[in-house]
């Protein structure tokens, strides 16, 4: 019989990988260990090492040359540990008042001591989430429910979207979370595009709180909508909780 792998089986530091290859597989991207072990903080060897025993355990295996992908438990494993991180994330945003790199960092120290009880109570009071606070599915079933979205990098001057999601890619990077914060580029925020060029990599857009410019490698790694897309694709903290 397979072995179940939940949350609390798992150690703090495994769970940082999983989430790491979870990250790295939404975005359509193959991992090695030098990629997770630069993504974790740790050198290549020790990154090979944990890869190992999370394989013995059934939870990773090995692609064409160096590439890791989750097994089938490990992908479960992973999503189970990422819906805890969302629910921390959206608890300490929508309630709390913090900003989103803060919140990340937060999630990652309290993922791990989230009794199953609480992690109930919790998806209860904020109103079962189906995303992260970024827009990105909290599970595979989710993600194969929701629109895939277009980079924001391949909107044509004068066209109008929504933002759907900020990549698991783009989440790596605080200052562009703190950037797409500040300026309300956030998921359900609509957008017009007021120029694109290639010869000087930039976007110009009009957003909810006025101009905004990106690299088109940054905007790369948001997704939108043509038009105004349906408001129920985007989550809100539901009463007064939600800021």
């Amino acid at each position: 019989m397979q072995r179940r792998h939940g949350p609390a089986d798992i150690s703090a530091a495994a769970q940082e990988y999983l989430l790491a290859l979870r990250m790295m597989a939404s975005d359509g991207r193959v991992a090695t260990t030098t990629q997770v072990g630069r993504h974790v903080g740790v050198t290549t060897q020790a990154a090979s090492e944990m890869c190992r025993r999370l394989a013995a355990d059934g939870l990773v295996e090995t692609t064409g040359g160096r590439g890791l992908v989750l097994t089938t438990a490990g992908r479960t494993a992973a999503d189970a540990i990422f819906r805890r991180h969302a629910l921390l994330e959206w608890l300490l945003t929508a309630v709390v008042g913090l900003s989103w790199a803060e919140s990340d960092v937060e999630a990652m120290r309290l993922q791990g001591a989230l009794s199953p009880r609480v992690e109930v109570k919790l998806d209860e009071l904020l109103g079962h989430p189906q995303t992260c606070p970024h827009g990105n599915p909290i599970d595979l079933e989710t993600a194969r429910r929701r629109p895939a979205g277009t980079p924001l990098s391949e909107m044509e001057s004068g066209s109008k979207a929504t933002v759907l999601r900020i990549t698991e890619e783009a989440e790596e990077d605080a200052g562009l979370l703190s950037y797409l914060e500040a300026r309300a580029l956030t998921p359900g925020a609509h957008v017009t595009v007021l120029a694109r060029s290639e010869s000087l990599d930039s976007l110009t857009l009009d957003g909810p709180r006025g101009r905004a410019t990106l690299g088109l490698r940054p905007a790369a790694l948001i997704r939108v909508l043509p038009g105004e897309a349906d408001a129920a694709l985007f989550h809100r903290v539901p009463g007064p909780l939600g800021t």
